[in-house]
């Protein structure tokens, strides 16, 4: 999670301090005294931002969906035809979980084991918007005519998604040593190829 410019407030530093602890610490369960010890307050101190751990991972999931979600809004206002905006939209996802890599833990529901339903339930609501974007998208491509006739439109839209969040899986498996945009170039050409109809460029990328 990056930090904002400017000073921070202190609810910013203890989510800071979570996704880093998140980054640092994987396989540990994150302790509301070893955060208050990381921000330098008390536990007191602690909840008087926020009133429970649950709220706090909560605050860092509304993180991924205002700064995700901001994106693939300017996306769909700036690119008009659907191949870019799938294509954009996914790079958007992936390099949002590259950049922070203790927050891909929670994309991929590792951070959340044992911790409230309500918090896996918000990130299947992600995924879920996500795929219902992707899902617009290519319903307006196919009126348009830039994918094949009778395409399997709701496939297509849960296959994108799974393969961005299969790529986050494998980023948080490997301990953050296989970035998410990994051959990326070459997977999007295979995808493309199979979405829009089109032949997959051979060699392109790396």
């Amino acid at each position: 999670m990056a930090a904002r410019p400017g000073k921070q407030s202190r609810r910013e530093q203890i989510l800071q301090a979570l996704a880093h602890q998140l980054e640092t610490s994987p396989g540990e369960r994150i302790t509301t005294a070893s955060l208050a010890k990381a921000v330098g307050v008390s536990e007191a101190a602690l909840y008087r931002h926020f009133p429970s751990k649950a709220r706090m991972f909560e605050g860092l999931i509304e993180f991924i969906e205002e700064s995700v979600f901001g994106l693939i809004n300017r996306i769909m206002a700036d690119q008009q035809d659907a191949r870019g905006r799938c294509e954009k939209i996914l790079v958007v996802l992936l390099g949002f979980s590259e950049r922070n890599p203790g927050i891909s833990r929670i994309l991929v529901g590792d951070a959340l084991i044992g911790e409230t339903d309500r918090l896996r339930h918000r990130i299947s609501q992600f995924y879920d918007r996500v795929e219902l974007q992707f899902k617009q998208i290519l319903r307006e491509g196919e009126m348009a005519g830039e994918l094949p006739p009778n395409s399997p439109v709701s496939a297509m839209a849960n296959m994108l998604v799974a393969v961005a969040s299969g790529r986050m899986n494998q980023f948080v498996r490997s301990g953050f040593r296989r970035p998410p945009t990994e051959l990326w170039n070459q997977q999007w050409e295979l995808l493309a190829s199979a979405v829009f109809g089109e032949p997959a460029v051979e060699g392109r990328g790396a």
